[in-house]
């Protein structure tokens, strides 16, 4: 397959689609290019979903309140 350069310096691969990403690597005289493949978009969470997930959090703290109020507040 030959491919040609336009003014710009840009060519048009076959099998290529807009937005694709490849890594283009030098090996002797000649250049190879490899289709970088992204990981598929997670789907958007709903609102009830978020409200959810932030009720099951289980976090704990380091400190207590007290102890941030001393740390943050001058005296």
């Amino acid at each position: 397959m030959t491919v040609t350069a336009d003014a710009k310096k840009r060519v048009v691969l076959p099998g290529a689609s807009p937005g694709d990403v490849f890594t283009c690597e030098k090996m002797g005289q000649g250049m190879l290019l490899r289709r970088v493949y992204r990981q598929k978009a997670r789907k958007k969470m709903t609102k009830k979903q978020v409200l959810g997930a932030i009720r099951r959090w289980k976090y704990i703290p380091a400190m207590s309140w007290d102890e941030l109020r001393k740390l943050t507040r001058e005296p």
